[in-house]
């Protein structure tokens, strides 16, 4: 399960930022393919799957530990260099390594008050970083950075909630 768990993750990347030049309700010139993720707020289509990269490494650093939890940032970053268009790989890697190590250093400080607590405070700080990151560097724009957070923080509130209602 734990070697599933990191495949997911750092297929993510690289699958995210296909999604972004391929996959959309409006593909905007230079820019990326956008879907609607509230009334009136559209995001790049990538945050389907970056959402869940934030939730399955916290999954993975409870199964695996940090070792392994700092191999795959780092290769979930190496992957968007090597996988993603030019005009993504760079802004992709950036803000994947960035909001990962951050989205990780609050997790692990709050893990010891509860999962589902460090799930939420640590999706919030990766879901703000990794959105205006990404959205500056990519598309020179933070105008998508509302629909990016928003979309991030569904899969880790969902993951959250999974975590309180499971049986212990």
């Amino acid at each position: 399960m734990t070697a599933a768990i990191a495949l997911a993750f750092l297929a993510c990347i690289p699958a995210a930022n296909w999604l972004i030049g391929n996959v959309g309700l409006v593909c905007v010139p230079n820019g990326p393919c956008l879907i609607p993720v509230a009334p009136g707020l559209m995001a790049p289509s990538g945050v389907l799957l970056i959402g869940a990269a934030l939730a399955l490494r916290d999954a993975l650093d409870e199964r695996a530990g940090q070792s392994l939890v700092l191999v795959c940032i780092a290769g979930g970053a190496a992957l968007s260099l090597l996988f993603s268009p030019p005009a993504l790989a760079l802004a992709s890697a950036i803000a994947f390594l960035l909001s990962e190590l951050a989205d990780w250093a609050v997790y692990s400080r709050l893990r010891a008050r509860g999962m589902a607590l460090a799930v939420l405070a640590s999706g919030l700080v990766g879901a703000v970083l990794d959105s205006l990151l990404f959205s500056a560097l990519a598309f020179g724009t933070i105008a998508w950075a509302p629909g990016l957070i928003l979309a991030k923080l569904y899969a880790s509130l969902a993951y959250s909630i999974w975590l309180r209602a499971r049986p212990a």
